[in-house]
Parts: C-alpha cells; sequence; structure tokens
C-alpha cells in the first residue's frame, strides 16, 4: 500500500464540552488543521493515490460546514437555546456525537471516508484523520480493521 496526506490548516472553529468540569464547557475556538492520509495498492495513471488538485470536494465541505462554525453535541443541555441562535443567523453548528477532539476527528473520518472512497470509485480509501485544535493538542482517528 501507498500511502500520501493532505491538511487543510487554519480552520477557524468554535467547540465546546458541556459536561467538562473545566473552561472547556464555555464555546471556544481554536485554529484547526485537519490532515487526510489517503491510501491505495494501484495508482492512478498520473501515478498518485489521490489527485490533490480533485480534492477541492473536501475543501468545500470544511468551508462550508467548518469554516466560523461550532461543532456542538447533539446532547449539549442547551440544545434548544443554541438551535434558536443558529437559526437567528448568528451561529452554524455541526451537530455530533462528541465535540472532544477525538469525536471530531471520528465524524470528519465518517463524513470524508465515503467521499473519498465515491471520488476514486474505491480504488483510495481515506484510513486516518489526523486533528490539531491548536498547536499542543491534537486526536487521530484510524477504524480498527473489527469497525
Amino acid at each position: 500500500m501507498i500511502t500520501c496526506s493532505k491538511t487543510y490548516r487554519d480552520v477557524p472553529l468554535s467547540h465546546r464540552q458541556p459536561f467538562h468540569g473545566g473552561r472547556c464547557s464555555r464555546l471556544h475556538g481554536h485554529s484547526w488543521s485537519v490532515t487526510l492520509t489517503f491510501g491505495a495498492t494501484e495508482l492512478d495513471g498520473n501515478g498518485f493515490v489521490v489527485d490533490f488538485g480533485d480534492l477541492h470536494f473536501i475543501g468545500d465541505w470544511i468551508e462550508e460546514n467548518l469554516d466560523h462554525g461550532i461543532i456542538l453535541c447533539r446532547k449539549d443541555p442547551l440544545e434548544e437555546e443554541l438551535k434558536r441562535l443558529e437559526e437567528s443567523g448568528l451561529l452554524k453548528i455541526t451537530w455530533v456525537e462528541s465535540a472532544s477532539c477525538e469525536g471530531i476527528a471520528r465524524f470528519l473520518f465518517e463524513v470524508f471516508a465515503p467521499m473519498v472512497s465515491e471520488k476514486t470509485e474505491g480504488r483510495a480509501s481515506l484510513l486516518s484523520i489526523h486533528l490539531e485544535e491548536d498547536s499542543r493538542n491534537s486526536a487521530t482517528y484510524r477504524p480498527s480493521s473489527t469497525e
């Protein structure tokens, strides 16, 4: 298998951990970086695992859903209030199971993996997502072979 990676840097995105006992329970933002690692056993006609120039669909998804947005936990006790703010146009929310760095990495993998498979007609796959919420904190999601 041959792998390659593509990184999207400086994504302004907020989140909160509503059940955290500390300051992470408040809405706060980071300048996120998302690194996708792709793999294939066969290269395309240009010798690529994936053509970086053809990944605009990922960048477009990030810009539309994450850029200047907020990721929130579906079980947030302030869900109704936050939805009202979203409806007013003040917030752009992506709802996930877990708004931790780890949970967001898993969510992004689950969003992007089928997109990559479809774009490459199954020749290449997304192997992992490495997510940095700032220069000090990160998480990597790579599905186990049993998932």
